[in-house]
């Protein structure tokens, strides 16, 4: 698992949930650029990818990481689902509130 968010306390909390939830977290990164490196480097199973970034637009570096055999996208963000409106329509999205160890493994054996 690759954790993507500008924050650095979320990413300390999202890894320390993942781990906890069974999963290798093997990096993590806080810019669209620098996750879209280390997913190529790293090939994670699975990227915890912010939707909105400072350096660039979550959704854009999802599209990017794309071509990465084995590896699976969910979008996070503080916002709910509601708030990107079609964007999401296909998109494997938890909001940060709900991210919990439960949801989770929800979410993973949805896909």
């Amino acid at each position: 698992m690759l954790v993507v968010d500008d924050h650095q306390s979320f990413r300390r909390f999202a890894s320390k949930l993942l781990i906890a939830a069974g999963y290798d977290v093997v990096g993590e990164a806080d810019g669209v650029e620098a996750a879209v490196e280390a997913a190529h480097r790293l090939h994670p199973t699975l990227v915890l990818l912010d939707v909105m970034l400072p350096d660039g637009d979550g959704l854009q570096a999802a599209d990017r990481l794309a071509d990465l055999a084995g590896t699976r996208v969910l979008l996070t963000s503080s916002r709910s689902r509601a708030d990107f409106g079609a964007a999401l329509d296909d998109r494997w999205f938890l909001a940060k509130s709900e991210l919990t160890i439960a949801r989770l493994a929800e979410a993973a054996s949805d896909g």
